[in-house]
């Protein structure tokens, strides 16, 4: 009953019941009585009506959210059909919102009490002014400004006002409205400023206010980065700035609006009051935060407020010195000044916060690398000059002048640069992780952290360090030293001091010359191997193995140029191979591997005083290298040991090292595989699909590194192993077909898919790392036919592996053109049932799903005659599967499907099918599209969406199309061309899609 009254707007709505709905959605009742709520409130918000009535809940509700219920429907109305409303109706709204907010605002009490609610209806005179100013309501900024003046708290909520109005142009406005709104906006607010500008300068020198010189202060700071700079540097604003500065309730406003004014760069027109307010600034600054102050203690134990006053201060620094650190170089005190700021910088540099050191990272990069710049070009004259901002022809004379200008410049930053060395070195971020962890099947697996913030990190640090290096090697060579040695005497020994100091060691490799690095190195690693030696405990010495391998791994170069160093070190590394504290293994393996891979040619020639090649040694004592490794650790060494095989040059020579290499998986296979020839349940034994699994991942290991050379290994276990695959995917469809859905997710069953998987993505690294050759794709394509494709089209859907789809979407992108045969056969096993998967939702089977666009996409690039033989039937199924990849809103599945759409069109389009194509499907993509970019949803897609109807629409205008797009028989006038059909089809589709657009 109540509902029903509440539903019938054609009178005054019944606020106190309206109270109460929402009362009743926001409370603590039953589900039913919260659900119904729910469902009334959802009715009244979609009434296109229900807006009339706004007013008169605004006026009479006594709940809070009641009103912001009301002003929820208002803004939709604000946003969607604001011009469409009469003028009266836009003007009733407009002075209502206006004299409520003033009625609010002019009272102390009401004004901290309703602040929430007088904050939203800011917002919604904001959002209306963007529709009727400046055009409909000139007299906005003066009443505005008129108003501020009667008292203190309108003024107050005045400069929330312009706050939000200068935010909403100037930072919210993209995507909001369109350009030449915003420009008639940017110009009205520049031209109206004068009288904003006054308004708050008279605040700032009249009021005593805390919250409203807090309110102008915000405002400012909204505006600083927009206005016209005359009012910054000839009116006495920047004063009044510097004056609020000390003051501890304003400091961090302040600090923001001169961080705003520090980041302009207009010339040098303003350079002398730059130079002024920085020496008035550092003044102040020692008695807020007197230079001896221990910054990152103070940031550690201080108040939220004093924490962010640090990190503004950051900020105010790396902005003030990006724009004009060069009008500081100029006389002593200036430069004493700027080495004090700098100074400051790096202590704040130390403060334990990510977000702050960020900050002052990115500048300590931009400034090194603009001294190395310099540095580098002292060869170059016209760079030199670039460099210093001239622009004319150069004299010999004036070269040699600049040339010392510019060492004069790097002896002035000459300290600061080697104080931050040591910062660098101190606070090195982690070079790229290597996990082990288990997946989803139980195993072990090794995983690669990429792209987290500490490698972004560790790559700046890395980058800034080296040139770094570059300005003073011999500094920095003895900073390293002098913080080794400290490790040594046991002065900063500590396990972080040591990582960081080995992680900046090896980030600077290659930085130095030779000669210089050779004797660096060998002094880094005898003091390491002295820390080992005289510390005690099995931590510290499993810490200190990990960075000597550290430092080895990054120095290729001097290990390349070091046959005996490079021989103990390997030897070293198995002797760590046996170590079993946590961690040293992996570590061993690793470095192992990343040695290989920078000097293998060293491994497969027979070195001075050697009877053999080293890899020959190494396959001899292979077995007793590798018994105290686990699995994962197993297959990271047969990767390595590939690498050194691949270097062999010799055929001969590399297969029979590749032999020696697989005897001991290869044994274990023969075995399996001859005990099932007798007993096939033998292979159902848990134990046994694990040692398949593992020999198949070592297989793969060594796949990936011998590509084409390990074609004899491949051959030798490919028709047993597809038997292997055959029988276990029989086994999982019947173990789900008994056990139900659950029993996918059973461990034997997982087990038992891992094989499978190893199994597709052994042949997939094969195949994609073999150089092209058609007869291995002869060979091996057409056996797994069957135990492949036709298995995946037997299976349930559960036990379908996503890896077939990426395997032939590998082996079409390179085989191309000599797949086109097996292309109905691979879309008859596929095509259909992956798509009943699919296309239930938009969540389910996500691996399936991209893999599967993928795959498409394979055989639209390279096969696409076989598209063309595909009947209407399904060309349609591939043409619906496109479209349902383009509605995903995940990312990577849409893009997918709008690169393969346009690649379809402009095939199509160049075949002898093109009438015939788009007959059945311009209409269709072109109302797809529109639906896809009209939503809020595919944004990231809009640049491809565009790119489609372009497509369509220059198809349609340059005549290549001779037949009529339009049904001739149900349209009874015919049009003169396409082109004129196409445009009145789009008209008329947008026109019903959205009842608010014109046709004109």
């Amino acid at each position: 009953m109540a509902a029903e009254k509440l539903r019938d707007l054609s009178q005054p709505i019944d606020v106190g019941l309206l109270d109460a709905t929402v009362a009743a959605f926001y409370g603590t009742g039953s589900k039913e009585e919260r659900t119904a709520a729910d469902h009334i409130l959802r009715e009244l918000q979609n009434n296109p009506d229900m807006w009339l009535q706004v007013v008169h809940i605004l006026s009479n509700a006594q709940n809070l959210n009641t009103k912001f219920f009301a002003l929820q429907v208002l803004e939709g109305v604000i946003k969607y059909r604001w011009n469409a409303l009469p003028v009266e109706q836009r003007d009733g709204m407009k002075n209502y919102i206006s004299e409520v907010i003033v009625k609010l605002s002019s009272d102390e009490i009401s004004f901290r009490r309703e602040r929430l609610y007088v904050n939203k209806l800011n917002i919604i005179l904001v959002q209306i002014l963007k529709h009727e100013w400046p055009t409909r309501w000139q007299s906005f900024i003066p009443d505005l400004v008129a108003a501020a003046k009667t008292s203190e708290t309108i003024c107050e909520n005045c400069m929330a006002i312009l706050k939000l109005l200068s935010e909403e142009v100037f930072d919210f406005s993209r995507g909001e409205m369109t350009q030449q709104k915003i420009k008639e906006l940017k110009q009205s607010l520049n031209s109206e400023f004068q009288l904003i500008h006054d308004l708050c300068l008279y605040v700032l020198s009249a009021s005593r206010r805390t919250e409203l010189i807090r309110a102008t202060l915000a405002t400012l700071h909204a505006f600083l980065s927009w206005i016209p700079l005359g009012y910054i540097f000839e009116s006495p604003l920047l004063e009044t700035l510097l004056k609020f500065f000390p003051v501890p309730s304003y400091r961090n406003l302040t600090l923001q609006c001169l961080t705003e004014v520090a980041a302009l760069n207009f010339g040098d027109f303003y350079n002398m009051q730059y130079v002024k307010m920085y020496n008035i600034f550092m003044v102040q600054l020692q008695t807020i935060l007197p230079p001896n102050t221990n910054v990152p203690d103070a940031y550690a134990h201080g108040s939220s407020e004093e924490q962010a006053f640090i990190q503004n201060l950051a900020l105010f620094f790396t902005s003030f010195y990006k724009s004009h650190i060069r009008v500081l170089e100029s006389t002593q005190e200036n430069i004493s000044a700027l080495l004090m700021g700098l100074e400051y910088l790096i202590n704040i540099s130390y403060v334990d916060d990510t977000e702050v050191f960020k900050v002052c990272l990115d500048y300590w990069n931009s400034l090194v690398l603009e001294l190395f710049e310099a540095h580098n070009n002292l060869d170059n004259p016209a760079a030199v000059a670039n460099m210093m901002g001239l622009q004319m022809p150069l004299l010999s004379g004036m070269v040699d002048g600049l040339g010392s200008q510019l060492l004069q410049r790097r002896q002035l930053y000459a300290v600061p640069m080697s104080k931050l060395r040591l910062l660098m070195i101190c606070r090195m971020a982690k070079p790229e992780e290597v996990l082990i962890v288990e997946d989803e099947n139980g195993n072990i697996v090794r995983e690669t952290m990429k792209d987290n913030d500490v490698l972004v990190q560790y790559k700046i640090m890395r980058e800034t360090l080296i040139y770094l290096s570059h300005l003073d090697h011999e500094d920095t060579e003895k900073q390293m030293l002098k913080k080794l040695s400290k490790q040594l005497n046991g002065e900063d020994w500590t396990w972080n001091n040591l990582n960081t100091l080995c992680w900046a060691i090896g980030s600077i490799s290659g930085s130095m010359m030779e000669e210089q690095e050779n004797r660096f190195l060998v002094m880094v690693i005898r003091d390491l191997l002295n820390l080992c030696e005289i510390t005690k405990g099995k931590d510290n010495k499993a810490v200190i193995a990990s960075n000597i391998m550290y430092v080895v791994g990054q120095y290729p170069r001097f290990l390349r140029a070091h046959w005996k160093f490079l021989k103990t070190v390997v030897n070293k590394l198995f002797e760590f191979m046996h170590e079993t504290h946590p961690g040293v293994q992996d570590m061993a393996c690793d470095t192992f591997l990343k040695i290989v891979q920078k000097c293998r040619r060293k491994f497969v020639i027979v070195q001075v005083g050697e009877n053999e090649p080293f890899v020959s040694e190494l396959l001899t004592s292979l077995p007793t290298t590798i018994v105290d490794l686990e699995p994962h650790q197993i297959h990271t060494f047969y990767e390595s040991v590939g690498n050194m095989i691949q270097a062999e040059s010799d055929p001969q020579k590399r297969d029979e090292y590749l032999q020696r290499l697989m005897v001991l998986p290869n044994q274990k296979w023969a075995e399996i595989i001859g005990q099932a020839h007798q007993s096939a349940d033998f292979l159902k034994s848990q134990d046994v699909i694990r040692a398949v699994l593992n020999i198949l991942q070592t297989n793969t290991s060594v796949a990936s590194s011998l590509g084409t050379y390990f074609l004899s290994q491949i051959s030798l276990v490919f028709l047993d192993m597809l038997n292997v695959y055959r029988m276990y995917s029989e086994l999982i469809s019947t173990s789900i077909a008994e056990g139900g859905p659950y029993a996918s997710k059973s461990s034997y069953v997982k087990l038992l898919r891992s094989v499978k998987r190893e199994t597709l993505k052994l042949i997939e690294t094969f195949l994609d790392k073999a150089e092209d050759q058609p007869q291995i794709g002869k060979q091996f394509v057409p056996p797994m036919m069957d135990p492949v494709l036709g298995d995946y089209a037997r299976n349930l859907p559960d036990a379908r592996e996503s890896e077939v789809l990426s395997l032939f979407a590998t082996i079409i992108n390179k085989y191309k053109a000599a797949m086109i045969d097996d292309v109905p056969r691979i879309f008859e096993a596929v095509f259909q049932c992956t798509l009943e998967m699919i296309t239930k939702n938009f969540e389910d089977y996500p691996e399936h799903r991209l893999k599967f666009f993928s795959l498409l996409r394979a055989i639209a690039t390279h096969c696409f005659p076989a598209l063309i033989r595909l009947s209407s039937q399904q060309l349609k199924l591939v043409m619906d599967s496109i479209i349902w990849a383009f509605r995903h809103t995940e990312r990577n599945i849409a893009e997918t499907g709008l690169n393969l759409l346009l690649e379809m069109l402009k095939n199509f389009q160049a075949s002898e099918f093109c009438n015939q194509f788009y007959r059945t499907y311009f209409l269709t993509i072109e109302q797809e599209i529109f639906a896809v970019l009209t939503d809020t949803f595919h944004k990231p897609g809009f640049k491809l969406h565009v790119l489609v109807l372009q497509h369509l629409f220059c198809l349609a205008e340059s005549g290549s199309l001779t037949e009529p797009l339009w049904d001739v028989s149900a349209v009874p006038y015919p049009y003169p061309n396409n082109a004129m059909f196409v445009r009145e089809y789009t008209i008329k589709l947008l026109g019903t899609s959205f009842p608010n657009m014109t046709a004109t």
